[in-house]
């Protein structure tokens, strides 16, 4: 149970012993249910591949053509439906169909030609953010180009000059469109194969929400009290894990378009901080971290080295974006005896259950009671060993020794060696 569902409760107990009525509909028209898309795995990397392509998880990459020497992509700016998770689809505006938009991957030295559609019921216009290039394709709207007026394309055409980790994004009525999941990564792979080799590269764009449970639209008005936090617009348990083989060096570019600073946390490694969206970080400047800090609107790229076979959680250490649809305003009901209220509120409320007295675990599932419309619980997803209580910026790095070079596929839970598992003192 959500704690927005809790809330919920109490404001209709107090309509019936009132005797009004809450009624909470959708805002919106009835959607249809929203479906996962995964990238197709790339193929498996060789000695002779320049780079590794890069997955971006629930997502997909740009596809290209070629006219002459530059490399054509074509990206629409458009209304989309999002699954946050199974059981919540929400009205999103994106790129193709999607949000974040699908991934863009070039290499530096490149000529580009980004062709931008805009099927939006307003203007917008998009920006690169932090690549060099002329003054007139930087993308603010007014300031180096005229907005895209509905049902028109622009055309984007520079030279790709550096390599690195980069994002794109409106710079047209940002409020709206930002909040709204309008969003994308830009990677610039280098002329020569990177040393040491990245064996896997992973893409993961950061965003807030505020979406009232039983409606299907963000509010875009929001500035600090979200109640979603997302990994590529997607949520735990919805969130597919990312993969690797013992002794890969795993590389994760994390992009932040959200309203608040994340502190991305790894379970079992250190990551070495290795970029920025100004650049890479020269080697005796690099860092470790357990847990980096990704600034708004800023990319931190980090490494590692996949020593440890394992599942190992991967998260925002802000424990309030480990959730699903909350609320605020709640009363704090730890250590409160709620026996005698509980009596009478079930007497007007059957189903009504009481929570909160000896913590939060309580409120991650429905104990078999419905949701409002369009929502999740508070946190969800089950592991081997029963309730993960994980919701919002939460994922699992899955690490064998006979994960396959290329093999992206989901290879199940761990099979821990005997001994090696925490257990009831007896």
């Amino acid at each position: 149970m959500t704690r927005r569902e809790l809330f919920g409760l109490f404001w209709k107990a107090a309509a019936l012993l009132g005797g009004g009525a809450v009624l909470i509909r959708s805002e919106s028209t009835v959607v249809a249910d929203g479906s996962l898309t995964h990238t197709p795995p790339p193929h498996p990397p060789s000695a002779g591949d320049r780079y590794t392509p890069v997955v971006t998880l629930n997502g997909s990459r740009l596809p290209c053509t070629m006219d002459g020497d530059v490399k054509v992509f074509r990206l629409t700016a458009e209304p989309v439906k999002r699954e946050f998770a199974p059981g919540m689809v929400v009205n999103c505006w994106g790129y193709n169909g999607q949000t974040p938009g699908p991934t863009i991957e070039a290499v530096e030295g490149d000529r580009v030609r980004i062709l931008v559609s805009n099927k939006l019921p307003e203007a917008t216009s998009v920006h690169w953010h932090g690549l060099f290039l002329p003054n007139g394709m930087d993308g603010v709207g007014g300031l180096n180009q005229p907005h895209i007026p509905p049902g028109k394309t622009y055309v984007y055409e520079f030279t790709l000059r550096q390599n690195g980790t980069f994002m794109y994004h409106p710079h047209s009525d940002e409020v709206v469109q930002l909040a709204m999941g309008m969003m994308g990564m830009f990677v610039v792979h280098p002329k020569t194969q990177p040393q040491p080799r990245i064996d896997r590269d992973y893409c993961i764009l950061l965003h807030t929400w505020d979406i009232t449970p039983g409606t299907y639209t963000p509010k875009p008005a929001t500035m600090t009290e979200f109640n979603l936090w997302t990994f590529n617009s997607r949520v735990s348990p919805g969130i597919d894990p990312m993969v690797a083989r013992v002794g890969e060096r795993v590389r994760i570019r994390l992009g932040n378009l959200s309203m608040h600073d994340h502190p991305i946390h790894i379970h079992g490694h250190a990551m070495w901080v290795t970029g920025t969206d100004g650049g890479w970080i020269p080697a005796s400047a690099q860092w470790p971290e357990t847990s980096v800090n990704v600034p708004v609107g800023a990319v931190r790229v980090v490494e590692f080295v996949a020593e440890a076979a394992g599942d190992w959680a991967f998260h925002c250490h802000k424990v309030h974006h480990m959730m699903n649809p909350m609320g605020h305003a709640i009363p704090n009901m730890i250590g409160v005896d709620q026996r005698g209220v509980a009596e009478r509120i079930t007497s007007l409320l059957p189903g009504y259950m009481a929570m909160g007295e000896t913590g939060m675990s309580d409120m991650t599932d429905m104990h078999g009671k419905a949701l409002p419309e369009n929502t999740l619980p508070m946190s969800g997803g089950s592991g081997p060993f029963g309730a993960m209580e994980a919701g919002g910026m939460f994922t699992v790095i899955k690490i064998r020794e006979d994960q396959a070079a290329g093999d992206y596929r989901d290879p199940g839970w761990y099979r821990h060696p005997q001994g090696t598992v925490a257990h009831e003192l007896r």
